[in-house]
């Protein structure tokens, strides 16, 4: 990994304190967006990963996930799947309840959204808890996927969100 790309992209993360509750310091992720080389730099760290590989589709979290996740699914020409907050999809869809660290949540899925045995890539932009992403996970598989790898641009490592996934592989080049 390209240790240089990993630093310009962990120096443009900006903190916001007490966003979006009291206490909570928020990994503030526009400044990459806003780059186009940074960017860019983010979603190569995502698909370079995956080229050649057998990834089927790629699961997206609701809604910074969208971001990364939509950029890696074409850059490797495959589908793409939106999990999202409940009462976000129109059609038949699994739900999935958890934790966040101030709050709770539901995400959905389609029930349609993969075939049985698809191989998924599930990206999102931050790993804290694991809640968001753990519920997505058990989305993903009740739908019919099977996880490959779990990417994460940013890991919040001192909230042991990892922990949550064990079997599951998990990428996070940023480790703060």
């Amino acid at each position: 990994m390209d240790d240089a790309r990993i630093e310009r992209l962990t120096a443009a993360i900006r903190d916001v304190p007490d966003f979006p509750v009291k206490g909570v310091i928020f990994k503030d992720i526009t400044p990459i967006l806003n780059d186009p080389a940074l960017f860019t730099s983010a979603v190569d760290l995502f698909a370079e990963r995956h080229i050649g590989g057998n990834v089927d589709k790629v699961a997206i979290i609701d809604a910074r996930g969208f971001i990364f996740g939509a950029a890696v699914a074409y850059r490797l020409g495959i589908g793409l799947v939106p999990i999202r907050k409940k009462d976000k999809l129109p059609y038949n869809t699994y739900e999935e309840e958890y934790q966040l660290e101030y709050g709770t949540a539901a995400l959905s899925v389609h029930v349609d959204a993969f075939t049985k045995g698809e191989n998924v890539l599930l990206v999102d932009d931050l790993l804290a808890t694991g809640g968001t992403a753990g519920a997505a996970a058990k989305l993903v598989e009740r739908a019919g996927g099977v996880i490959l790898e779990i990417n994460f641009l940013i890991e919040l490592t001192f909230l042991n969100g990892r922990e949550k996934f064990d079997g599951y592989k998990i990428f996070a080049p940023i480790q703060i």
